[in-house]
């Protein structure tokens, strides 16, 4: 249960100084550290009446449930300083919308933009109130207390308790790994986009969410189609962007995202998630969709591949030092920073993403970030498909044979097979027959990921000074929970000059590769063995196979 406590409600307040749009904070990261009620900015919006229509999107979203609709789902935004701008996120209650709202530095005629994330308050009377705002009147806003001391006082003390699901902060992290996937897949100027929207079919309580729709980009204009064809563009259940028609009449243009290769999917249409961006002046509105309607990002699993790596932990440590509500984050500097490659860096960045830490710009193609109070270091226990993996490499659960391995035992073990050329894995696991990788792995692949990756590793010499012949010995020693015949298997694959074991076969220790010393003089033979003068014993019959032969 998460907790919001405001000093007053937020509001559109009016004095003789004009219109001011107070949103209230509760928590919050800062600079400075945690902050019962941060304030991160007060001055004007260059575009006041644009503003308004575009927060009251996000806030549209965050009390939305487009698949399978209910009460009020409503999550207050979250707001991140960055120093130059403000970001106003939200999810919808499904979890299959994500809504986010820049207003740049153009947008903003005041103080400076402090640095730091909080909630903010959107209650029903703000709503009707940003519903009603227009005219051309100069709008101030306020993002925390102006005067804590005398708001403290004046009896408007607001608390909610709100239900913070998992679903939502494993949302934050899928869609920034998704949203770094995608390319620009179209850009029409807003009347363009308006028509389109218009066309689209309307949400009934039987369509449920579950249409899809495609648009084929033609120059500056979208072609609308109900098939897939080359270069298509997927609207998964695209009533979801119905939020964005009353925003679309102050807008100039709209830039469509997409994967440039989407996957096939679980259902073999070619679905996949879209982004909507509106450029609006001073600010941006992006609108985020999930593959269906019927799913949310929580389970997409986009983040296990990052997640499974063995140093991944360590690495987001280290990157984390050196965040402070950079707008933008380049993974080059961070690279040279830590010393860690591109590839480490950016399972860095999932990893802090996974605690709400990291998101991802379109416009800007960079990641972003923001500080939410939670712990990267517990992303495991909110991917169950990683416990499962990491469960079956403690079991020893995992035998490797060349592009091939068997995870599990007895009647639940799985084959997880190489592609040789494209190096994909593929398993024979309900989950895998059923989603194709469409998303994420499964608990087997993973788990084949982690013991390959850890042999792999050793094999290629990351432990100093290992001779060849001894990694099936290190190997052993140093990957923990991995089975000992797992990682014995695993090395004589990637090891040459050394024969490979059956499958599934735990092997025995290996021989040393040192000479073997020389034999005691034979008048003092070794014991157990009889004195050199004593006769060999006589050979052992022959076996009937051996008579046949």
């Amino acid at each position: 249960m998460q907790t919001y406590s405001y000093l007053r409600p937020s509001a559109v307040r009016e004095s003789t100084a004009g219109r001011t749009l107070a949103l209230e904070t509760s928590g919050g990261a800062t600079p400075a550290g945690e902050a019962a009620n941060p304030r991160f900015f007060s001055g004007f919006l260059t575009a006041p009446a644009v503003a308004a229509t575009a927060l009251l999107a996000v806030a549209d979203v965050a009390a939305a449930r487009y698949y399978r609709p209910s009460g009020n789902a409503s999550l207050d935004p979250v707001v991140t300083a960055d120093g130059d701008r403000l970001r106003l996120e939200s999810f919808s209650g499904c979890c299959g919308v994500y809504a986010r709202l820049d207003v740049l530095a153009p947008g903003l005629d005041g103080d400076d933009v402090g640095h730091g994330t909080t909630n903010v308050d959107v209650n029903p009377p703000l709503r009707r109130a940003l519903a009603g705002l227009g005219g051309l009147d100069p709008l101030h806003l306020a993002v925390g207390p102006e005067e804590l001391t005398v708001s403290t006082f004046d009896g408007e003390f607001v608390e909610k308790k709100v239900p913070l699901p998992e679903r939502w902060l494993r949302g934050f992290a899928e869609a920034q790994v998704l949203a770094a996937d995608f390319a620009l897949r179209a850009e029409v100027p807003a009347a363009e986009a308006a028509s389109l929207l218009r066309a689209l079919p309307r949400p009934t309580q039987r369509s449920d969410g579950r249409t899809t729709r495609w648009v084929v980009p033609a120059g500056r204009t979208l072609r609308p189609t109900t098939r897939p064809s080359p270069g298509a563009v997927c609207l998964p259940g695209p009533e979801r962007l119905l939020t964005l028609r009353t925003v679309l009449r102050h807008a100039t243009t709209v830039r469509v995202y997409a994967p440039t290769a989407p996957h096939t999917g679980d259902a073999g249409d070619g679905a996949a998630a879209v982004a909507w961006e509106v450029e609006l002046p001073g600010m941006r509105l992006t609108l985020m969709l999930s593959q269906s309607a019927a799913r949310g990002f929580s389970g997409e699993g986009g983040v296990l591949n990052d997640l499974a790596t063995g140093q991944v932990t360590e690495d987001a440590e280290r990157v984390a030092e050196l965040l402070a509500w950079e707008p933008r984050i380049d993974v080059t500097e961070l690279s040279t920073q830590t010393a860690l490659p591109a590839t480490r860096v950016r399972a860095a960045l999932t990893m802090l993403g996974t605690s709400g830490q990291i998101g991802y710009d379109l416009a800007e193609q960079a990641y972003f970030h923001r500080h939410l109070p939670y712990r990267a270091g517990a992303a495991e226990t909110r991917n169950p498909r990683l416990r499962g993996a990491r469960t079956l490499v403690a079991d020893g659960a995992v035998h490797l044979d060349g592009p091939l391995a068997r995870v599990g035992k007895g009647d639940e073990a799985h084959v997880v097979r190489t592609d040789d050329e494209s190096g994909r894995l593929s398993c024979t696991c309900f989950w895998w027959a059923k989603y194709r990788g469409g998303r994420g792995p499964c608990k087997h692949v993973l788990a084949v990921g982690i013991v390959r990756g850890t042999v792999d590793g050793v094999a290629r010499g990351l432990v100093g000074g290992v001779e060849r012949g001894a990694v099936d010995g290190v190997a052993r020693g140093l990957v923990d929970g991995v089975a000992r015949g797992a990682v014995s298997d695993a090395a004589h694959g990637t090891v040459p000059d050394r024969p490979a074991g059956a499958a599934g076969e735990a092997a025995a220790p290996a021989p040393p590769r040192a000479a073997t010393p020389p034999s005691p003089p034979a008048t003092t033979p070794p014991q157990p063995s009889p004195p050199a003068t004593s006769p060999p014993p006589p050979p052992a019959p022959p076996t009937p196979s051996e008579t046949a032969r």
